[in-house]
Formats: C-alpha cells, structure tokens, sequence
C-alpha cells in the first residue's frame, strides 16, 4: 500500500509540474498558426486537450493492466499458501 501511495504520490507530482507537456508537434502548430492569422483563437486549446488526452490514455490502460495483473497474482499467492498449509497439516497428523 505505500508503494502505491508513494508512486501516485510521484504521478500527481508530474501531471501538476507538467506545463511543458502541453507542447505541439509541427503540423499541429501550423495548422494553429495558420487559423489564428484568419482571427479564431480557441483551436489552440482544443488541439493541446486532444493531445493530452490522446497521450494520457495509454498510460491508463497500461495501468489498468498492471493493476490487474497484481491482483490476480496476489490472490494466486493466497491461493498456493492455502494449499502448502493444508498439506503442511495432513502430513503433521
């Protein structure tokens, strides 16, 4: 548990240092380059959320995995201890 509480911990640490990530990538700046000349200045923003959000969700789901794997190993752990225990006392008896 305090793994998981020190690694969001470092999580939470990043995303809010993260005033950098919000960059684009050449096309994108272009293109909102481009738009900003024609007066619309809102497609920055929309452009900089769908990046984040497009590089966020892999993470998440990678996440998600992970989390899932060290549960279903953890409840294998128990499972296998369980059965060393009731071997260890038939063989006592």
């Amino acid at each position: 548990m305090k793994k998981f509480l020190a690694i969001s911990g470092l999580v939470i640490m990043f995303v809010m240092n993260s005033a950098g990530a919000f960059a684009q990538c050449a096309m994108c700046r272009g293109s909102v380059e481009s738009s900003m000349g024609n007066g619309r200045n809102n497609v920055g923003v929309g452009l900089n959320t769908g990046i984040m959000f497009l590089f966020v969700i892999p993470y998440i789901l990678v996440a998600v995995i992970g989390y899932l794997w060290y549960r279903n190993s953890k409840r294998a752990q128990a499972e296998r201890q369980f059965v060393a225990a009731r071997v260890r006392s038939a063989y006592e008896n």
